[in-house]
């Protein structure tokens, strides 16, 4: 039943493993091999870790190539939005590799299909797959259509890549040419654990609140409100 899913995936995403084996390995979950001590193939952790890397020089590059007039803050700016957890569980949804994981059986029973986590380690184990099984240029292309596909470039156009924060003073500073304001309107909880309360100002009027342990986590959360008002 196995090799008959992992051969539909594999039709799917135009990529034939000569080593089963190693197409296999990716769905190894570490719950699974407590329940099956002697399972001929180890866990996919070593191949989270090495699609990671390919990852990071995938995204690299694309950017290099495509967005020479970017700054290497920008690089690592929408390195990080590109690659977080939940895009690479979103793209693993998408090919439902949930499907193909061997888990233990509680882990089963507790979702552990469409766990976040899960999910994205064995995306990026499937990328180190492509890479140990074919080469560096087919991992390439397959980031580029299944993970990439849209998303970077409206990441790229959109400055999504950019903190709330940021991206609210460009918004605000291109359509009526001021900054915002932020001010700590309260202040809750003992020394080492404050809670901060803040407000976001524009033109004198409130746009958002935001709550957080630190002036700047708050601050964040108000700038995101805010631009969602501004949408």
């Amino acid at each position: 039943m196995i090799v008959k899913n992992l051969s539909l995936l594999e039709k799917k995403i135009g990529i034939s493993f000569e080593d089963k084996n190693i197409l296999q390995n990716v769905f190894i979950h570490r719950s699974y091999l407590n329940e099956h001590k002697q399972f001929f193939l180890p866990s996919n952790e070593k191949m989270e870790f090495l699609g990671d890397s390919v990852l990071s020089l995938v995204t690299s590059m694309y950017l290099f190539k495509h967005y020479a007039e970017l700054k290497e803050g920008d690089y690592t700016e929408i390195k990080a939005a590109i690659v977080r957890t939940e895009s690479l569980a979103e793209a693993a949804k998408l090919l439902k590799l949930g499907d193909y994981l061997y888990l233990s059986k509680g882990q089963d029973k507790e979702g552990g299909r469409k766990n976040t986590n899960i999910l994205a380690d064995c995306f990026e184990a499937l990328i180190a797959g492509i890479f140990l099984d074919s080469n560096f240029e087919t991992a390439y292309r397959f980031v580029l259509k299944f993970l990439f596909s849209e998303r970077l470039d409206a990441i790229v156009k959109n400055k999504l890549y950019l903190s709330p924060k940021s991206r609210l003073q460009e918004v605000t500073q291109s359509k009526i040419k001021l900054t915002p304001l932020y001010k700590v309107i309260d202040e809750s909880g003992p020394e080492h654990n404050r809670v901060f309360k803040i407000a976001v100002y524009i033109k004198g009027r409130i746009y958002g609140y935001g709550t957080g342990k630190s002036k700047k986590e708050a601050e964040e959360q108000a700038a995101k409100k805010a631009l969602e008002k501004m949408v």
